[in-house]
């Protein structure tokens, strides 16, 4: 359903064109993730959901994946300036197969 934007931002993050917002960053030290467990969730997960931010009307994207311990996380992003992705939040989610 997604999968157009699902293959830009695999692609972006693969590439390291991404930056990740200091809420984001707080989130994955809090929940004891790192920037490579969020890099898998994005680039072997899925959209499970998308977004319309109502004050800006940006769309954004809820990307759910296994870290690299086998961990079930989620990250939301969107497009940002000059083609990077923006990852706005990342958190565990509840273990259950995808």
């Amino acid at each position: 359903m997604y999968s157009k934007v699902e293959n830009k931002f695999v692609h972006l993050i693969a590439a390291g064109n991404y930056v990740m917002t200091l809420h984001a960053f707080e989130e994955m030290e809090d929940d004891g993730l790192d920037i490579f467990d969020i890099e898998n969730v994005v680039i072997k997960g899925k959209v499970i959901e998308k977004q319309k931010d109502m004050l800006t009307g940006e769309f954004k994207y809820r990307f759910k994946g296994q870290t690299l311990s086998n961990g079930i996380a989620e990250t939301v992003l969107k497009f940002g300036f000059h083609g990077k992705a923006v990852i706005i939040t990342v958190y565990k989610a509840r273990q259950e197969i995808l």
